[in-house]
């Protein structure tokens, strides 16, 4: 099998035929034998049973892993990872708005320059806010600085790699996984291309904001401890003031005999101090809440059902 394309789906019951038959078009004349990886995520609408006729037809190789409930994209990844069968991987939304024949350019770049272990995509013209679009590149921005490995701005998670890629990422089994801090962090010679996101086929896009948010402090918390350094030094920096504090209101006494300041003082001292230790303790919550998650060796997914078309 030279390619497999894993297609994590969750809730995306219109669009995984015409995907199929996308794919099917792209590369008809490829030369080469692919299959397709479906993912279903734990799905609320018809996309398990789209899913199931799909494989049944086998218009092409299909697989088809289906979870016993929603754990993730990044899960999803990981199980299709482990399923997937070929010489490549390539990793693709179902929505259509990362074209399969961008895959296929991905394919001969690895085969005409053997240098190179992953093409990844990035999105050269973003059709989203300036709003948003400030937010990501200053989530970048800040995680190239906290972070050991760095993260090319807007690669999204779209890519195409051979199986030793694969195989490295598959023996990082955290529970809580950041896929383009993964694939940084394995290093391999990466090609970076540009291209244009398309209209979604149909539906509408399951990352929110604040799913967005959450996400990105999954990355920085998954690749830094830089937020841990910070909360030293805030305690530091707020002790130095209190003592500095301290002195001076000493020397008002003493010197100018200035009554000590009173209930205003205090009250707005003990909120600073104290909101500046919560927000200490949050940030060590973070690391402490992970390090509990990944002691009880959880598995990253639980799939339901697999089929598989060699069992047809």
């Amino acid at each position: 099998m030279k390619l497999s394309l894993v297609v994590p789906c969750y809730n995306e019951a219109e669009n995984v035929a015409a995907f199929q038959e996308a794919v099917i078009s792209a590369f008809s004349d490829c030369g080469y034998d692919y299959e397709i990886v479906f993912v279903n995520d734990g799905s609320r609408d018809a996309t398990l049973h789209n899913l199931k006729k799909i494989h049944a037809a086998q218009k092409c190789p299909v697989q088809v892993i289906s979870f016993s409930r929603n754990f993730g994209k990044e899960a999803g990844l990981y199980a299709g990872l482990e399923h997937a069968r070929g010489e490549y991987i390539s990793l693709i939304d179902a929505d259509l708005q990362q074209r399969p024949e961008i895959v296929r350019d991905m394919v001969r770049i690895l085969d005409e320059e053997p240098e190179v272990d992953v093409v990844a995509a990035y999105q050269d013209r973003r059709g989203e806010g300036k709003v948003l679009s400030f937010f990501k590149k200053s989530f970048y921005t800040l995680i190239n600085k906290l972070s050991r490995v760095s993260l090319q701005p807007d690669a999204s998670d779209f890519r195409t790699f051979r199986r030793s890629v694969r195989d490295s990422l598959l023996e990082l089994s955290e529970y809580h996984r950041f896929s383009k801090g993964l694939f940084a962090w394995v290093g391999y010679e990466t090609k970076f291309i540009p291209y244009t996101a398309c209209e979604r086929a149909s539906g509408t896009t399951k990352w929110s904001f604040w799913k967005l948010v959450e996400y990105a402090i999954e990355g920085i918390i998954g690749f830094s401890t830089a937020p841990l350094r910070l909360a030293t030094v805030l305690g530091s920096v707020s002790g130095i003031i209190a003592i500095l504090y301290l002195i001076w209101v000493i020397i008002e006494k003493l010197v100018w005999g200035i009554a000590v300041p009173g209930y205003a003082t205090i009250i707005v001292l003990i909120l600073l101090f104290s909101s500046v230790q919560l927000f200490c303790i949050g940030i060590i919550g973070e690391y402490v809440g992970r390090i509990f998650e990944q002691s009880k060796d959880r598995p990253i997914y639980i799939a339901k059902e697999v089929l598989d078309y060699t069992e047809q």
